[in-house]
């Protein structure tokens, strides 16, 4: 039986998050504080949920943080990730469908050996093209040319399409807009502008930071006409090309176009809770069955149990929204 919720939504897309470290403190994520929060299961115990997940029906898992680069033996694990085939029915197919979300720091030594191992694709986090805005977000003043060394070392590796996320914040980048969709053009990536939601550790969130969808659209356009293509059914990102053909732009859109109703994710942290939603009050201890000898079979029990109970929609912007109980790096992207 395939993993859907009550809402009829097919869950296939797990998030597995290896650390919620990270060498960067973005000031739309971190405090600016060091180390882990959270415990970190053994790679192999995440290949163990992971294993279950797709005997499910889970077809894509993406490995993030915190900054996963930062742990040791991560291409052993995507290595052993890929060898798992989405199972329909009584059939099994072809082989998971693996990703990675980074910071891009780490990524210029790690793309080919990341390659090699099964990874399929890579989305590099990057804030600005001015290298000194660039600083200015992630508080780390050397930090430009290693990610840019990153991006262009996952395309000769072939982790293509490599996606860059650029999340936008009023008053610190919304200025590099068109600077990123000539970024886009020239290196040959695909552009992704990602709403600023309240998920951060300092919590000062406000609707007028949000530079939403159709200012991204507005001000793009005066570089150059854009048009949109469709896109998937549960995809995040509304997808545009531009008018000649070159270069890819996706805007994810969770505060101003809300997509709630095909979602298919399913998160799980660091230290094993799954999280059914970004924006829930709630976790649920997968790992701590498992370590209490529960089998396979009973921990797919309780994860179809879980799924039940993800939430139909989130709340930003209303009265009675409550921030999640973890904030982005503590929950995974």
């Amino acid at each position: 039986m395939r993993l859907t919720d009550k809402f009829g939504r097919a869950i296939t897309d797990l998030r597995i998050s290896v650390t919620d470290r990270c060498n960067y403190k973005c000031v739309y994520c971190r405090t600016g504080n060091e180390g882990a929060i959270y415990a970190e299961l053994p790679l192999s115990e995440y290949l163990r949920l992971a294993r279950i997940f797709v005997e499910m029906g889970v077809e894509k898992i993406r490995i993030t943080g915190g900054e996963p680069l930062l742990r040791p033996h991560l291409a052993d694990f995507v290595r052993e990730l890929a060898q798992l085939r989405i199972v329909h029915g009584e059939h099994v197919g072809k082989p998971v469908d693996t990703a990675i979300t980074t910071n891009g720091h780490l990524l210029a030594e790690m793309a080919e050996p990341l390659k090699q191992a099964g990874l399929g694709r890579v989305t590099v986090s990057m804030d600005a093209v001015d290298p000194a805005k660039f600083a200015r977000i992630t508080r780390v003043p050397n930090g430009f040319d290693n990610v840019l060394a990153g991006i262009r070392a996952a395309k000769r590796a072939g982790l293509e399409p490599v996606k860059v996320n650029c999340v936008l914040l009023r008053g610190f980048n919304e200025d590099q807009i068109i600077p990123f969709g000539k970024f886009a053009r020239d290196e040959g990536v695909v552009l992704r502008f990602i709403e600023f939601m309240p998920l951060e550790e300092d919590r000062v969130w406000n609707p007028e930071i949000v530079v939403t969808l159709d200012e991204i659209l507005e001000r793009m356009k005066a570089f150059r006409p854009l048009v949109e293509i469709p896109n998937g059914h549960s995809e995040t990102a509304r997808r545009y090309r531009f008018d000649d053909g070159v270069g890819e732009i996706g805007i994810i859109a969770p505060v101003s176009h809300p997509f709630c109703g095909h979602c298919s994710r399913v998160r799980l942290t660091s230290d094993g809770k799954i999280r059914t939603c970004l924006f829930s009050l709630f976790d649920h201890d997968l790992a701590g069955l498992m370590h209490r000898g529960k089998n396979d079979d009973e921990l797919a029990a309780y994860i179809r149990g879980v799924i039940q109970k993800k939430e139909a929609r989130h709340h930003i912007g209303e009265p009675d929204f409550v921030p999640p109980s973890r904030s982005m790096v503590h929950i995974g992207g």
